[in-house]
C-alpha cells in the first residue's frame, strides 16, 4: 500500500515561513486529489488546501495568500509554503490523497508538528 510521508515541520516564531513536504512511496490512483490538513490541540482536523491531478487548487479563507500548495505528479509529491505564519497556525500538518470516484481510496500520512511562537 502507497504511503504518505511528510516532513518540514518545526518551530518558528510569528511572521516565518516554513515549508512542508509530502512524499508517496508509490504511485498514486489516477485522478487523485492531494491536500493538506491540520489539527490544533483539543480542536477538529481542519482543511488547510488542496490540488487535483490536474492542478485544480482550492485554499482554506483562514491561510488564503499566505500559503501556497504544489503538486508534482510525476514525482508523487506535494508542498506547501507556508508564509507570515501565526500563532494559531500551530497544528499538527498531514497530508491526504484522495480519490472520490469508484474504486475510491484514501490515504493519510502521520502528521507533522509545526510551532508557532509569538
Amino acid at each position: 500500500q502507497v504511503q504518505l510521508v511528510e516532513s518540514g515541520g518545526g518551530s518558528v516564531q510569528a511572521g516565518g515561513s516554513l515549508k512542508l513536504s509530502c512524499a508517496a512511496t508509490g504511485r498514486l490512483p489516477g485522478a487523485s486529489t492531494m491536500g493538506w490538513y491540520r489539527q490544533a490541540p483539543g480542536k477538529q482536523r481542519e482543511f488547510v488546501a488542496s490540488v487535483t491531478s490536474g492542478g485544480t487548487t482550492r485554499i482554506a479563507d483562514s491561510v488564503e495568500g499566505r500559503f501556497t500548495i504544489s503538486r508534482d505528479n510525476g514525482k508523487n509529491t506535494l508542498d506547501l509554503q507556508m508564509n507570515n505564519l501565526q500563532p494559531e497556525d500551530t497544528a499538527i500538518y498531514y497530508c491526504r490523497a484522495q480519490r472520490a470516484v469508484t474504486p475510491t481510496y484514501t490515504q493519510w500520512g502521520q502528521g507533522t508538528q509545526v510551532t508557532v511562537s509569538s
